[in-house]
């Protein structure tokens, strides 16, 4: 890339919180449709996603499958850096 123009900060690659934000972002639709809501707490060191689920979701008996099945399955496969999703109250 060039210097002086700009080229390689537009082209600049996404941070890890940048890409799990937006991948959170695509899932959030379908959970609102249910009345559920996710909330990005916090990535550790070892790339484990902590959110917080809101809404119906909170205390939902299908939360657990709705974590494994679909946000964490779905943000490892957009975003191969995240070792694990776990949910936090």
């Amino acid at each position: 890339m060039c210097e002086g123009c700009g080229c390689s900060e537009v082209n600049a690659e996404k941070t890890l919180n940048e890409k799990v934000k937006d991948t959170l972002d695509a899932v959030r639709e379908s959970l609102q449709s249910h009345g559920g809501d996710v909330e990005l707490v916090g990535i550790e060191d070892d790339n484990t996603v902590k959110v917080r689920l809101q809404g119906a979701c909170q205390g939902c008996p299908g939360a657990a499958m709705t974590m494994k099945m679909g946000i964490e399955r779905i943000l490892k496969e957009k975003v191969p850096e995240v070792k694990e999703v776990v949910a936090v109250d």
